[in-house]
């Protein structure tokens, strides 16, 4: 007999009102309909990552070359509350930080289930009780302080991140197996939501993160397709914008548009993401492909201009919307001076963006709403987006896409002791169920953590030496992760302990991790029970 089984030590408030029989079946037929392609798609991702590593540079499909000369063909028009996108929020689903961006005053509200949130089960199943309330606008949160509540006349529109195609979900099985965590994350939203956004004047919009091929939009095309069809809801209504973070997606920015064209929105330029596919799928190329500090890898970099200028160019060839990704800055209240240079980095970001034709932009602090929609406005005055701007006709050059070349830039030591620092502080937040922490003035989250620890890798790996000429070596990085993790206050339920044993696995490791988050989920897992009685 196939069944569902939830798996769980965790009692989650009000888990009932989302993990019904029927959301679960739903669930389960689009594990039953996409699982095994997507398992084929990630063995297929391997092969095309080993391939780079031996020296294939990445090109765009030839098979597809017909789609990019054809240049009729146009993505579906906005969605109602998708029109005017100059400013957009991103933030995870928990209750307090959900409600702020409602009343941010921004026009889209990212609702982020991967890079800001820890799967922790509790986060999981709470933030789409979170979205349950948000959607029927009956949100409130209470703490020892204050009572929050929304009080914005217009919300801002929610469009949900469910996590990416290589995470599965270990508390949710169907006939014995994980389902992939993206089908939990769409389906339960899609399921409990769908119905209400639309009859609010909205509808089920997404943001998908990670993608490496068209042929991972066609599955969740399909995947959309079928969602619709079980509900009854005409086909199209689903809109979808990609965050273009890999750079394999870069190279096929226009097929990815296609096999989702019903449901296509726009691209975003997820800038950290694609640092760390940069580092990530180049590893091992050799000392061209060593990126300096990150706070030394501007926007203005030769090679992330490429990217943002084809973004733009084929967003707007085909009617989508091009969005711009977040500056990593947050306010600073108490101290106005740090505060004015944070906001005026942030204003340099996004003025730089709107000059280069997108048509909107990310924040990650409802501080940074205004700054982003001042320059948007002044852009854009009463238009909804730039799509009649054309940056240039011609494709990026392919050459210039992987020349991760940073003028002026360098490895130095206070790079290499920021990565630990911010690794180790961040696992241990992690750990303890946050996805998103601000340290020091910059917004971490795991894509952020993810170029940390790669970076650090790649430097060991190749044989780097800082500016200063020191060797990174495995034994350098050890003495520097225990300086590092000495600095740290402790406090009574950190988990710095075990952050610190799992960050110099995956950076000292001979082979490497994949991505952060699959190492670390195990710790998350730990002590789970044997499986609890079918839930349907």
């Amino acid at each position: 007999m196939q069944q569902i089984e939830i798996v769980a030590t965790e009692v989650v408030d009000r888990a009932d009102e989302v993990l019904t029989p029927e959301a679960l079946e739903f669930v389960a037929v689009l594990h039953r309909l996409a699982g095994g392609r997507r398992n084929e798609l990630l063995a297929e991702r391997s092969v095309r990552s080993a391939a780079i590593q031996a020296g294939h540079d990445p090109i765009r499909p030839t098979e597809t070359a017909h789609l990019r000369a054809d240049p009729h063909w146009q993505v579906a028009p906005p969605a109602p509350g998708l029109a005017d996108r100059r400013v957009e929020i991103v933030g995870p689903t928990e209750p307090k930080q959900a409600i702020n961006a409602l009343n941010s005053g921004a026009r889209v509200w990212l609702a982020d289930l991967e890079d800001a949130t820890s799967p922790t089960w509790r986060n999981v199943i709470s933030g789409q009780v979170t979205l349950r309330d948000a959607v029927r606008g009956e949100l409130e949160h209470d703490t020892a302080e204050r009572h929050y509540r929304v009080t914005a006349e217009v919300t801002p529109t929610i469009v949900l991140r469910p996590r990416g195609w290589h995470l599965t979900e270990s508390h949710l099985l169907v006939d014995g197996e994980p389902v992939p965590a993206a089908l939990v994350d769409f389906g339960l939203y899609f399921f409990h939501n769908a119905r209400e956004l639309i009859a609010h004047g909205r509808g089920p919009y997404f943001y998908l993160a990670k993608l490496e091929s068209h042929q991972e939009a066609r599955l969740w095309n399909a995947v959309f397709n079928t969602a619709q069809d079980l509900l009854g809801i005409p086909r199209g209504t689903i809109r979808a914008t990609v965050l273009i973070e890999t750079i394999t997606a870069a190279f096929e920015m226009e097929e990815i548009l296609y096999e989702l064209r019903e449901h296509a929105a726009g691209l975003s330029a997820g800038r950290w993401d694609y640092l760390f596919s940069l580092v990530k799928q180049f590893r091992s190329r050799g000392q061209a492909y060593l990126l300096p500090d990150r706070d030394q890898i501007t926007m203005a970099a030769p090679f992330l201009r490429e990217y943002t200028s084809e973004l733009v160019r084929v967003c707007h060839r085909r009617g989508a919307y091009a969005i711009g990704g977040p500056a990593a800055f947050v306010p600073n209240r108490q101290n106005p001076a740090a505060n004015r240079r944070a906001l005026d980095r942030v204003r340099i970001d996004h003025t730089r963006e709107a000059k280069d034709g997108f048509d909107g932009s990310w924040v990650a602090h409802p501080d940074l709403v205004p700054v982003c929609a001042a320059v948007f406005d002044e852009t854009l005055g009463s238009g909804e987006h730039q799509q009649a701007r054309r940056r240039r006709d011609r494709p990026a050059d392919t050459a210039a896409l992987i020349d991760v070349r940073v003028p002026d830039a360098d490895i130095s030591e206070r790079g290499v002791r920021t990565n630990i620092r911010v690794g180790l502080r961040y696992l241990d937040a992690w750990l303890r169920g946050r996805g998103a922490v601000a340290i020091g003035s910059m917004m971490e989250d795991a894509a952020t953590a993810e170029i940390c620890r790669s970076q650090l890798w790649q430097w060991r790996h190749l044989g780097a030496r800082t500016a200063e000429g020191q060797p990174i070596s495995a034994e350098w990085l050890t003495e520097l992760i225990a300086q590092e993790y000495a600095l740290i206050p402790r406090e009574a339920e950190d988990r710095l302990d075990e952050a610190r044993e799992l960050f110099a696995e995956v950076v000292l490791a001979e082979r490497y991790p994949e991505f952060l988050t699959l190492a670390a989920y195990p710790h998350l897992l730990a002590g789970k029970p044997a499986r609890l009685a079918p839930a349907a």
